[in-house]
This record gives structure tokens, sequence and C-alpha cells, in this order.
């Protein structure tokens, strides 16, 4: 039977990478959902809705009524933890409840969820961090998105899998946790003043256990929990498979960009990138790149928690192999992909030698 798709959060780095996944899978219809509209290809069905407005959602999903699964990687950001659960749980309460009402056929809600799940962002915590490891104190907004699902899937025909990958990259423009846009606008901001590539961190973060995950492989996983029963009611860590040290890592970023590296820094990225919009600007016209906002080209606060964070942060991913899930990628290979990706897309130089100071 052909599968129909709603990707929620379809213009951020999980989405965006997950509706190319869909779409090019045979027997799939893929309809992406977000506030704004793409700033990419998209061969998909777009619908702009704004899912904290329920009857908004409700009016513009009530025609979907052959909808067999839903992928929910939309966010809604606040500095507060307490005040990021209501609307939180409330996007994803008001998507399940009108793709249930439009569709008797729905049959799997895939939810996002992360390393927050453990408490990374709260200091030190188990490591490698498994799903059977108990909850941190609330409030998390990921707790309250995944009882809804528990609790609203009893009695119904679907069923529900929670994914945990860490720090995703991929291309996505405007998204206040993607890791990769900062690191290549900060090696390509530096690399144009004429500066060396420096970790922004401490020492002891340069050398600390760090992982993440490619969105591609993400993907991958997605439509692995989607298509396999086994998968219903679990939780998985999805991950490259791999763990690293930046101390490595920015060996290879600096080798992609084609400037020396330097010893760590503790810089604040926050306050020394603030004033860098004019010299952006500037770049975007030099090399003819997209032109994209500097305010929306990287999120330098999401970087100095990545790059100030002197404990490991890793998670098991044993289960997911033990239930079927085995890709994995090398992280550092990766990160090569990804930069070389965004020159593709015109966010970054296509030829790293024509970079260097005015």
């Amino acid at each position: 039977m052909d599968k129909k798709v709603v990707i929620a959060g379809a213009v951020g780095v999980i989405g965006r990478t997950a509706v190319s996944h869909f779409e090019k899978l045979e027997g799939w219809t893929v309809i992406g959902l977000s506030r704004s509209k793409p700033d990419f290809p998209m061969r998909a069905r777009h619908i702009s809705v704004d899912l904290l407005d329920e009857d908004a959602t409700r009016r513009a999903l009530s025609g979907l009524n052959d909808i067999t699964h839903i992928v929910f990687a939309a966010l809604q950001f606040h500095s507060s933890l307490a005040e990021q659960v209501a609307p939180n749980l409330a996007l994803l309460a008001n998507l399940v409840h009108a793709i249930e009402d439009a569709s008797p056929a729905l049959q799997h809600v895939t939810l996002m969820q992360g390393g927050k799940a453990y408490g990374c962002h709260l200091g030190p915590f188990r490591t490698p961090a498994k799903e059977s490891d108990p909850r941190h104190m609330p409030p998390n907004f990921y707790y309250a998105q995944e009882d809804f699902l528990r609790s609203n899937r009893v009695g119904k025909s679907w069923t529900w899998t929670v994914l945990r990958p860490e720090a995703v990259i991929g291309p996505a423009i405007g998204n206040p946790y993607n890791l990769l846009m900062v690191i290549a606008i900060y090696a390509l901001i530096s690399k144009e003043l004429g500066l060396p590539l420096v970790f922004p961190g401490t020492h002891q973060s340069y050398n600390v256990l760090y992982q993440y995950t490619d969105a591609r492989i993400l993907a991958r996983a997605i439509e692995w929990a989607a298509t396999t029963p086994a998968c219903g009611g679990q939780v998985f860590n999805i991950t490259n498979g791999d763990y690293f040290r930046w101390s490595r890592m920015f060996e290879t970023v600096a080798k992609f960009f084609g400037m020396p590296l330097d010893v760590p820094l503790p810089i604040n990225l926050g306050t020394m990138m603030a004033d860098k919009e004019p010299l952006w600007n500037a770049i975007v016209g030099r090399y003819q790149l997209r032109p994209y906002r500097y305010r929306d080209i990287a999120a330098w606060d999401f970087g100095d928690f990545i790059f100030k964070t002197d404990y490991d942060n890793i998670t098991s991913t044993i289960k997911a192999r033990k239930f079927g899930f085995g890709d994995c990628h090398d992280s550092e290979d990766t990160m090569v992909e990804q930069l070389t990706e965004l020159q593709r897309l015109g966010i970054l130089p296509a030829n790293m030698k024509d970079v260097h100071p005015l």
C-alpha cells in the first residue's frame, strides 16, 4: 500500500533532509508543513501552517484524509525551560489531533527528541546515555510530548517511535540548533579576516568526547522506524555511531578551509560575532553567495554552549542496532561532505582558495 507522510518542521535541519529523503522513495507521497515557505526546491507539496493555532491547523489539514505517517520535527524555542513545555506540546498535540480527525489511515508517528532528554544541557550526565536511563527533574518539553503520545495512542490503531539524535548537522538556515552553520560561518569569517582557525572554547572542552548526527542518517532512521513494526512504542538514540574530540574535528575543518589551526581561545561567539554583519554582507557580495540575512545564518549562542561544554556528551546506539538499524558514518567524513554541500548550495564559496583577506 502506498504511504503518505506529513513532515512537520519541513524547512529545518531535520525536516529538510527528511523531505528530500522521502521524496526519493518509491511508494511514498510527502507533504511538508512549516510556517515559512521553503527556500529550497521541494517536489513535495508544502502547506504553510502555524501549528500553535489549533483551529488553523485543523482547517489547513482537514483534507488530508489518507495520511499514514507523521514525522514531527517542529520546535518552538524559548530561553526558559518551563516556557518551552506548553507551546511545544501544543505543536505536537494540534498536529496529531488534526491528522487523527482527518485520516483514519494513520499508522505511525515519529517524534524527534535529543540529548536533552538525558540532561546534557544541565551539566555532566551519565554516559554513554542509554534509552533506559531515568528522566531528570523536569521541566523538559520532550517528556511532555512523549507522555502525550503514550496516553493519546491508547485504544488507537497507530503507534509511535521516539528518536534521539544529537546536534543534527545538515543544510538549513534560521535553525537555532544547527551546529554545521556555526562552524562553517565562523571558519569562513575567520579566513576572510586572515586569521587561523581557533576553537572558541576551553582546552578542557577541546578534548572531551562529543558526537553528532548527520541529517541523512537520521532521515534513514526515520524511514526505518516508520516501517518496522517492532519500533512501535520504542525510544532510540540515533547518531553517526562514533565519538570524536573537537581537537581532531577542528583539524578536519581547518584542512577543508585551507587555513592554519591555532590553540584554543575561549571567546564568546555571541559577543565576538555580533559586529560581523557588514563583513558577512561583503562576503556574500564578493563570492556571490546566497543573500541570507546574517541574523539567520548561524546561532552563535548555541555554538557557545557546545564549545564551552567541558564534559563528555555521548550516547549508546546499541539498542537501535539490536532492533535492526545499523547505519553509521565517520563524523569527520560527514563534516567534509556537509561543508561541501554548503558550497554546492551557494552558502559557502565554491573554491576555498579564493578566500583571502582583501
